[in-house]
């Protein structure tokens, strides 16, 4: 493996989600009593914790292959690196998107890369990817 970045949601985000279950614990412990709350509390904190786990991204470049989640693409097929910065980002998921794009953003990050392909059989004409580390990957990937 050349390269792994693995991105996950912020804790303030987590903080959040939580404290709305926690409103929601109170309001099962109002209507139903202290048994039921604390059933719910549980079950919301494994809740919070799948989500925790279900929400993180990973990009990885091996020698021959990117992959970011559960998508792969060769290496040979890729054209070109863009580095994102907060603007561009925003740009690129609003009103510069091409519907035809991958896109593997997280809300939470605001920088990211552009991969442009390059393959003739694939309708996709970019991956745009959320990306705290664009330019160690341009440099792994276009050594």
């Amino acid at each position: 493996m050349l390269f792994k970045e693995v991105i996950r949601p912020p804790l303030w985000l987590l903080a959040f989600i939580y404290f709305m279950f926690l409103s929601l614990v109170i309001a099962v412990w109002a209507a139903l009593g202290n048994f039921s709350a604390l059933i719910t509390l549980i079950a919301l904190t494994i809740a919070l914790l799948a989500i925790a786990v279900t929400a993180k991204s990973e990009v990885r470049v091996t020698q021959d292959e990117l992959v970011i989640g559960k998508a792969h693409i060769g290496v040979k097929y890729l054209a070109g690196v863009e580095i994102l910065d907060k603007n561009a980002m925003r740009l690129l998921r609003t009103r510069d998107a091409d519907p035809a794009a991958f896109l593997a953003i997280k809300f939470w990050m605001s920088t990211g890369v552009k991969i442009t392909l390059n393959d003739p059989r694939d309708p996709t004409p970019y991956w745009l990817v959320s990306c705290k580390k664009g330019k160690e990957l341009k440099s792994t990937l276009y050594k």
